[in-house]
């Protein structure tokens, strides 16, 4: 191995340091809780987090003071090497007050510059801070489900001075889009959001001081069905959350001399129906431009029950929803003389934006679908759900109507679809691609993991596995965008640890984890979609093993990823009950198939299983015995939960958990495992789980490896695994002496495979492994991420990055070359800075890798030979001959 020395003073460094050490600068890339300058807040104590400067090893010590703002304070010199997750001291919250803070920090390369300032703000954070009241617009009689308009509340105001400072406050029952004088306010979509309303209600803050100033002004809101009361999840239930949407907003302007002047949501707004004739999230919109609001009645109040609690009232952990960027056509295609069909030649998830007039009194339907049928027209077949115990069907509509009023350009900004294609009927003209645009919504998610290598289907797998992901973190990790847009728990746990690699998610999951801990039974039952329905309908299947485990792996995921404890300590209590209310199953009940009872064994309930292998058939009956699958997953939480336990100083409950964990451990060896090593269900998924999570004797491991590589094979090379176990069939076969296999498997063309579902023309991951069949037809959703968790492999495998502290505070580089790879580069910025993996193999077969360790970090490196060396902060060199 070569690895030169970076310097005389370091002989213990072999090899060679690309970049030199740099000089102390200053701290950067502050952030406050998970977000970048968040506006509102309602974390009383907020945690501050900055980055090294330079490539310094360790932080000695940090100094926080405040530049501008409303609050003075300094920290002076602490002595710590804390730099991730600090707390504010620098006093009590107040709401409404901005922070501008700078911070410095002492390391072993001195004392450094400030850095430049950042800021927060805190929201409304009591209730009494509310002088807004709920307000319901006029509404004699509800309209049908789907059919409901959008409707205008306003008011018009008068302000006397200048404006200093302004914010608006808002949230709704349903959603709500603001305009001031015809302006909108901001570019956050879909708000307030999607959560447990009944329990988390998320508030915006607006900027809103340069559209403010002396004189007349008019407030508008535009406020739809949304999530609140609108058609959700697959069987498209109405009213989930009310029967009313209704309005809360402040506005809040501070003059010269610090009056300030306070206009509020109460009896004295109007309300009327206006352009956006109808509007569901998941029918569609229907706009008439033509219209404007008539007709305006005194709004109503809203008083009672969930009206009445302003403590559910949050900031949210998350960035908010978007417009992230803008696909153009890559065709279209005259059918008929009144239809046409745009191609985006990407699956996405927002909406069409008309971009060039029509005349005046034209209707546009547009269609959004996911695939062609036959006859090259868009069909929504394959998306029509059915209800799991009557069968009943759901058909999907995704349809948005406008009437032009002659200008141009329009969204409809009060619904969403999972699209590639589009119908476009009553055109006059024939489309271009100029004529009109995909619109990706999502959440504005921080880019944090790249990956590129020199073979292109590779590279195109790992586009279309991000491109899943993006289609399906609309505010909530959602299992497709068209069909249920549901936040199933099972996708989200099984695909964060590739999502955390490639994305910031976790505020998003954050967010996400207070619904689940709202929504859980007080059995500690976990909902199998969260939010929860309240209807009931799905209540059913919850308690599901492999998703209500959600509740455990997903806050160790992210205290992997990013190193925040406070994430674990929140969760502990949902993490504790879920795993009790698994123990208990297992202890107070037993399979009737089954003779002896042992308390560990989980084999009663509703159980989801392995869920969609290849060839089978799913069946959802709490008569089967799904032990194997829910057993392993009661040892793999219970043993999760007792290092939490140790880790948020609850050592004492860690001892339960740890014997559940054993407990659950022999049961699943005494059912499942024969003397010879050999497992049932004789499945890839059975020794997947068992390899990946230790469940066997170490004198085992290598007879499973082996089998499951069989079982491999006699598949024809290809996967059986379902659901729960396929992100981690290659790591299991790469890390037990089958790297080649895991390869082969990567890149196999015949289905079931990753790139035969390329081949057929996804651009996201599908459903079903057959979603395009040999026949042209689709089946299932073509935008489903979960067994695009794969690429995880290409992190952590082929270019070798992977944790071995939480945060990447240390990490490995371990690349595993194969599959005729040449060339890999992969890049995942941590919270402590940009690590990247480069390697490469020449032609006389040297293998040579480029490793890049943040600040504050160091790395185990692991090469191809065998040989290990550590590296710390720097750009390093290394080269060994490729075995």
């Amino acid at each position: 191995m070569r690895h030169r020395a970076a310097s005389p003073s370091a002989p213990q460094s072999r090899g060679r340091l690309l970049r030199p050490r740099g000089s102390a600068s200053s701290p950067e890339c502050l952030r406050v809780e998970h977000l970048d300058h968040p506006l509102g807040i309602t974390e009383r104590v907020p945690r501050l987090s900055w980055q090294l400067p330079g490539l310094a090893e360790c932080q000695a010590a940090y100094r926080i003071r405040t530049d501008g703002g409303d609050v003075r304070a300094d920290t002076g010199r602490v002595t710590s090497d804390q730099h991730l997750f600090v707390p504010w001291t620098g006093g009590v919250a107040r709401s409404g007050q901005e922070v501008v803070w700078q911070v410095k920090v002492w390391t072993e390369q001195g004392e450094s510059d400030w850095s430049q300032p950042a800021s927060f703000e805190w929201g409304l954070l009591e209730p009494a801070d509310w002088s807004a009241r709920w307000i319901e617009p006029a509404e004699d009689e509800v309209p049908a489900p789907g059919r409901r308009p959008a409707y205008v509340l306003r008011r018009s105001f008068t302000l006397e001075q200048p404006v200093v400072r302004a914010r608006l406050y808002a949230t709704a029952h349903g959603i709500y889009e603001a305009h001031l004088d015809g302006v909108r306010v901001g570019d956050l979509e879909l708000t307030p959001g999607f959560t447990s309303y009944r329990h988390r209600l998320q508030v915006q803050t607006y900027d809103v001081t340069d559209l403010l100033g002396p004189g007349s002004h008019l407030w508008d809101v535009t406020l739809s069905d949304g999530w609140y009361r609108g058609l959700t999840g697959a069987l498209q239930e109405p009213d989930s959350y009310g029967s009313r949407v209704a309005l809360l907003a402040q506005l809040v302007v501070t003059h010269p001399g610090g009056d300030r002047t306070v206009i509020a949501t109460g009896p004295d707004w109007l309300s009327a129906t206006g352009p956006v004739v109808t509007a569901d999230l998941l029918d569609g919109q229907t706009t008439d431009l033509r219209r404007t609001p008539a007709d305006w009645a005194p709004v109503r109040p809203g008083t009672g029950e969930a009206y009445d609690d302003f403590d559910r009232l949050t900031s949210s952990p998350a960035p908010p929803v978007r417009r992230v960027e803008e696909v153009r056509p890559v065709s279209v295609t005259r059918l008929s003389a009144g239809r046409q069909v745009i191609d985006l030649g990407q699956n996405i998830n927002g909406w069409v934006r008309l971009a060039t007039p029509v005349p005046a009194g034209t209707t546009l339907t547009l269609t959004h679908g996911e695939a062609l049928g036959a006859d090259g027209d868009v069909t929504l077949d394959h998306l029509t759900a059915h209800h799991f115990v009557t069968g009943e069907p759901f058909p999907l509509r995704q349809e948005d109507r406008v009437i032009s009023d002659g200008t141009a350009p329009f969204e409809p900004r009060h619904t969403t679809h999972g699209f590639q294609y589009v119908r476009v009927e009553g055109h006059p003209g024939t489309l271009t691609p100029d004529d009109l645009s995909g619109v990706v919504v999502h959440t504005d998610l921080r880019r944090t993991g790249w990956f590129r290598c020199d073979n292109e289907d590779l590279n195109r797998l790992h586009l279309a596995a991000d491109w899943s992901l993006r289609g399906n973190v609309c505010d909530i990790p959602t299992d497709c965008p068209t069909r249920e847009r549901a936040g199933w728990t099972g996708d989200w746990q099984l695909y964060l640890p590739t999502a955390a690699f490639l994305y910031d998610v976790v505020g998003f999951s954050v967010k996400w984890l207070r619904d689940l801990a709202a929504d859980q039974w007080p059995d500690g039952k976990v909902p199998c979609i969260v939010p929860r329905g309240p209807s009931g309908v799905m209540d059913p299947l919850d308690g599901s093993a492999g998703w209500g485990d959600a509740a455990v792996t997903v806050p160790w995921e992210l205290w992997r990823a990013y190193g925040d404890l406070a994430v674990l300590r929140e969760q502990y209590p949902s993490m504790r009950d879920w795993v009790e209310y698994a123990a208990r199953c297992a202890r107070e009940r037993h399979h009737p198939d089954r003779a002896v009872h042992d308390p560990y064994l989980w084999d009663t309930g509703h159980h989801f299983g392995e869920w969609l292998e290849p060839g089978g058939t799913e069946v959802i009956d709490p008569a089967l015995d799904h032990g194997d699958v829910a057993t392993a997953y009661l040892h793999r939480s219970a043993d999760l939960l007792a290092r939490t336990a140790r880790l948020v100083g609850r050592a004492g409950e860690a001892e339960r958990y740890e014997e559940i964990a054993r407990g659950a451990l022999r049961a699943w060896r005494a059912h499942y495992v024969a003397a010879d090593g050999s497992l049932t269900p004789d499945t890839q998924a059975t020794y997947v789980r068992a390899l990946a999570w230790g469940l066997l004797p170490d004198e085992l491991r290598r007879a499973a490896a082996d089998r499951l590589a069989a079982l491999v094979r006699s598949a024809g090379t290809h996967l059986g695994t379902g659901f729960l176990a396929t992100p981690d069939l290659l790591p299991a076969l790469a890390d037990h002496g089958h790297l080649d296999l895991a390869y082969e498997l990567l890149l196999q063309r015949t289905a079931p495979s990753w790139l035969g579902m390329l081949d057929r023309g996804a651009t996201t991951v599908w459903e079903s492994w057959e979603g395009i069949g040999e026949d042209g037809d689709a089946q299932g959703s073509l935008n489903h991420y979960s067994k695009g968790a794969v690429v995880s492999f290409l992190h952590t495998h082929t270019a070798g990055i992977s944790p071995l502290e939480p945060g990447y505070r240390r990490f490995r580089v371990a690349p595993r070359p194969g599959g005729g790879l040449r060339s890999v580069q992969g890049v995942h910025q941590s919270p402590y800075g940009r690590i990247c993996s480069t390697w490469r193999i020449t032609s006389d077969g040297v293998f040579h890798l480029e490793v890049t360790v943040p600040a504050g970090t160091s790395a185990e490196i692991d090469l191809p030979d065998g040989s290990r060396t550590g590296a710390g902060p720097g750009a390093h060199e290394f080269t060994v001959p490729c075995p």
